[in-house]
């Protein structure tokens, strides 16, 4: 049986029972966080555009807008929404695979819960496939993809949303299949923005949003789509993954569903930058804090990466040492580690111009070296560590075996109300903020999760 066939007949046997209860608590943990950043990304210059554009494709619908309340179709809300929550770089991930799966997931679900009659119950369960499916994409070969200049985000969470939102639209294993065969012509996520600092790697959720849902609406009208689509001799890895030597594991698309979730390693975000940079970022802070590092003291400072890392955070290095714009220093290790110092934080505010332009921060920037340590582990763990080398001769060393966010270093609940409240806080009022946090944390009771959208518009 084909693999897409295989997801489709788990997907539509899967209920809300079967999930682990552990898994509930992440996805309602998760939906949280996304609704935060969307509300956060909905007042950038990025998210304003993306409203502005949104509303202007498409006629007044049923789906609101997240920050502002607008009334567009479905997939034109999934894409807004899910591109806010992307639009800070702030939005979890999945270590091995590195796809940024929730913000797609969280919006296509709550779209359709407008246009659909779902429960709190059935959001979570679509929020929990959808994740799932899309974590199980990205493993088949890590690494694999940013080294060829694909955003994993952009290439594997449309299809999680597809068999999510088929969860939801009640479609049949072969629906399902089609749907993601479907699916694989709408996968994309080239990443020549990350060259010049444009906005568009910032769209690859709401496209994912918008793609996953067209595709199980299409499936469901009778649309075919081919269910060989990841193994066949044009899916989604033949054209991608050439490399002979490349290892593929296209057994780990279905292998224990049910049993195993590779979407509990995935890590929540404490840094608004690429994942790969936070147990760097959190290394250099410590150190700061503890020794009382200024930047005027420092001479130089030694980060070795694992060779994965290399294209996706260290080179070319004069654009990863002045980078163009708020999102391109999201992808920048020498930007980064010289902001955080100088800053002492790394938050929501970070990268702006008035920062990103300092030049004595880019000076800073210039003296932040890498190198590759075959030690270091590949995707799956993100480790870091720094070796601060000060104008007197001094020299301090710190590693982060495990970055923060993840299973083996987490983030607590406070923590994740604390990133949430703040995130919202530009909409919400502190009342609004409570409310929704604790209607969320409820999702599993409610009868309509539309009820969420609607919390997440604000008061004005």
């Amino acid at each position: 049986m084909a693999l897409a066939s295989q997801l489709g007949d788990w997907v539509s046997q899967v209920r809300f029972d079967d999930l682990p209860q552990d898994v509930v608590e992440a996805t309602k943990l998760r939906m949280l966080d996304v609704l935060g950043l969307a509300l956060a990304g909905a007042g950038t210059r990025f998210g304003r555009s993306i409203r502005a554009g949104a509303v202007a494709l498409s006629p007044r619908g049923p789906c609101r807008i997240v920050g502002y309340g607008d009334r567009v179709g479905v997939t034109d809300a999934a894409f807004a929404n899910a591109s806010f929550s992307q639009a800070l770089e702030f939005d979890d991930t999945h270590n091995e695979s590195i796809v940024h799966m929730s913000s797609p997931s969280v919006a296509a679900a709550l779209a359709l819960s407008e246009t659909e009659r779902v429960s709190g119950r059935d959001a979570i369960l679509a929020v929990a496939i959808s994740n799932e499916i899309a974590c199980r994409v990205g493993v088949v070969a890590p690494g694999q993809f940013h080294r060829r200049g694909f955003h994993p985000t952009g290439l594997f969470a449309p299809f999680g949303v597809a068999y999510g939102a088929g969860k939801l639209l009640g479609l049949d294993a072969q629906a399902l299949a089609y749907a993601a065969g479907t699916c694989g012509s709408f996968a994309a996520g080239v990443l020549e923005c990350w060259v010049d600092g444009t906005d568009t790697k910032f769209l690859h959720s709401g496209w994912a949003a918008q793609s996953g849902i067209s595709a199980a609406v299409l499936a469901r009208s009778g649309v075919t789509g081919p269910p060989r689509i990841f193994e066949g001799r044009f899916g989604l890895f033949a054209p991608h993954v050439q490399d002979s030597g490349a290892a593929m594991r296209l057994d780990r698309l279905v292998e224990g569903l049910g049993t195993h979730w590779e979407s509990r390693y995935s890590s929540f975000k404490p840094f608004p930058a690429a994942h790969v940079l936070h147990p760097y970022v959190s290394a250099l802070l410590r150190l700061r804090e503890r020794e009382g590092l200024r930047p005027a003291d420092v001479a130089r400072i030694e980060c070795p990466v694992a060779e994965f890392n290399v294209s996706i955070v260290c080179e070319p290095v004069e654009e990863k040492r002045a980078p163009a714009s708020q999102a391109h220093g999201r992808v920048c290790l020498q930007y980064t580690l010289a902001e955080a110092l100088w800053s002492g934080r790394l938050g929501r505010d970070a990268y702006e111009d008035q920062m990103r332009l300092n030049p004595e921060v880019l000076a800073l920037a210039r003296k932040v070296e890498y190198y590759v340590d075959p030690e270091f582990p590949g995707p799956g763990r993100f480790k870091g560590a720094v070796r601060v080398t000060l104008n007197d001769g001094r020299v301090f060393t710190e590693i982060e075996e495990y970055n923060r966010g993840s299973n083996e270093n987490p983030m607590s609940h406070a923590e994740l109300r604390a990133k949430f409240d703040d995130n919202a806080s530009g909409v919400l009022t502190v009342s609004e903020r409570e409310r929704l946090a604790q209607e969320i944390g409820r999702t599993e009771n409610l009868s309509d999760a539309s009820v969420l959208v609607g919390l997440a518009i604000g008061s004005g």
